[in-house]
């Protein structure tokens, strides 16, 4: 089955109480559709990149209390994990999806990114205006690419938590979320757009 859209249902999904029945509504309505959503992605950026790519659902495994405010797909060229490399995440809060190339802070190599996005800053401020910015993956809101500094990029690179991730934020109730293939296409054309900053990135380690 190809993916049809997001529903304000899932959107929903985040105003369940518990973290069992949180978390079995995220398995139910969610996860299919991510996996959805990520084979056609990987596909894509395995052969943009011209290497095997792997998707990541998120599966909230460290979670004992508190139920997640979000959820999302990873694709990243470790098949073993995502969060210690580059890579492009799909995913909700309860009021918007997100499409992120993420750079989290349990990167190894974070200093060298820092760097390499400093030098692409005036590069990345010229992005169209519907791209944003987040410098804490666990918050949701984001800047828009406009308000970008310098300084942010200089404190990804020296904060040990800090963060960078940059894409587009959707509304929870743009229509374009109810048409998957519109959708889709949307997640391709970002991807497309920041895959050279991710080609940067890894060519780093």
């Amino acid at each position: 089955m190809s993916f049809t859209g997001f529903n304000q249902n899932d959107f929903q999904t985040f105003t369940i109480n518990g973290l069992e029945e949180r978390m079995e509504a995220i398995r139910e309505r969610i996860q299919p559709k991510f996996t959805q959503i990520g084979q056609e992605l990987t596909d894509h950026l395995s052969a943009t990149l011209g290497n095997e790519m792997f998707l990541h659902i998120a599966r909230h495994a460290r979670r004992s209390v508190n139920p997640p405010n979000d959820t999302w797909l990873a694709i990243a060229e470790n098949k073993r994990g995502y969060k210690k490399h580059p890579h492009f995440q799909v995913g909700l809060f309860d009021d918007h999806v997100f499409i992120w190339l993420a750079f989290i802070y349990e990167l190894p190599n974070k200093s060298k990114i820092a760097n390499v996005l400093l030098d692409k800053y005036d590069e990345l401020t010229k992005l169209p205006d519907t791209y944003v910015v987040s410098l804490d993956h666990m918050k949701k809101v984001a800047m828009p690419i406009s308000d970008l500094t310098e300084d942010n990029i200089i404190r990804f690179r020296d904060v040990k938590k800090a963060e960078f991730l940059i894409g587009q934020h959707i509304a929870s109730d743009d229509p374009i979320l109810q048409d998957g293939k519109q959708f889709i296409k949307v997640c391709k054309e970002t991807i497309d757009t920041l895959v050279p900053y991710y080609r940067l990135a890894v060519s780093t380690v």
